[in-house]
């Protein structure tokens, strides 16, 4: 087996729970299936409710989304799953809404809602294809505007098409001077052990061009001073996590 299939989490019933108040506020629209996961609570919905649902949300307390993404679910479902979580600091919960939408589908933009969903949107266009209706700059984000296809999307090839191997030697050169240079590197995991100039061994840093070190000195990679508000951490010092809180 070439990829590690984790064990499906637990799930737990929505009735009797402290959850029970989100669905009584969300009894007029169809909730497609509910459920409790990581003390979060998870709700499908139709995709053309997004907007109207995800207001009710917020008039509720759900005041905050920290994230919104989608999933290719193409081969299994025809269409890309998108997720808004959203957290209350009111009530001091989460909860996950997650929709369906189908290629060609248009989704509401709720950046009059929610200010993150800005880039967002526009991360859900560039990577998945989604289309977003409403939103007020609805272009690539990571990708240059002339690519072509949707990088997250699980027909995209791993390491890239022709014209990605080639986008930036095309675009400064011309394509009738790729003899003159290599293809890009599109591989991620790609190291060259024997590279010194561009990759360095854990452990075992040498300055720019030399080979590395035989013997491991360890490192702390924060700088010196730390960051506000966050505790510089040392790499002798550590606690395993056994469960959640």
């Amino acid at each position: 087996m070439r990829f590690e299939i984790p064990k499906e989490s637990d799930k737990f019933e929505v009735i009797d729970s402290e959850f029970e108040a989100e669905l009584k506020v969300l009894e007029k629209f169809e909730i497609k299936e509910s459920y409790i996961e990581f003390d979060n609570l998870v709700i499908f919905i139709n995709s053309n409710d997004n907007f109207e649902i995800l207001k009710s949300l917020k008039e509720f307390g759900y005041d905050i989304l920290s994230e919104l993404s989608g999933i290719d679910f193409i081969d299994e479902k025809e269409a890309i799953c998108v997720f808004y979580q959203l957290l209350s600091t009111k009530l001091k919960k989460r909860m996950r809404v997650k929709c369906f939408v189908k290629n060609g589908e248009f989704l509401q933009s709720v950046t009059k809602l929610f200010k993150s969903a800005n880039w967002s949107e526009r991360e859900l266009y560039d990577m998945f294809g989604v289309l977003i209706k409403n939103h007020q700059n609805l272009k690539r984000i990571l990708m240059p505007d002339d690519w072509f296809g949707y990088p997250l999307l699980k027909t995209y090839p791993l390491q890239g098409d022709e014209k990605a191997k080639w986008y930036e030697i095309d675009k400064i050169f011309g394509k009738e001077n790729r003899d003159k240079f290599k293809e890009e590197n599109r591989d991620s995991a790609f190291v060259d052990s024997k590279d010194y100039f561009n990759f360095a061994k854990l452990y075992h840093e040498s300055e720019y061009g030399k080979p590395p070190s035989n013997k491991a000195s360890i490192q702390e990679y924060q700088e010196d001073g730390g960051v506000p508000l966050v505790k510089k951490a040392k790499m002798q010092k550590f606690k395993t996590i056994k469960k959640r809180r």
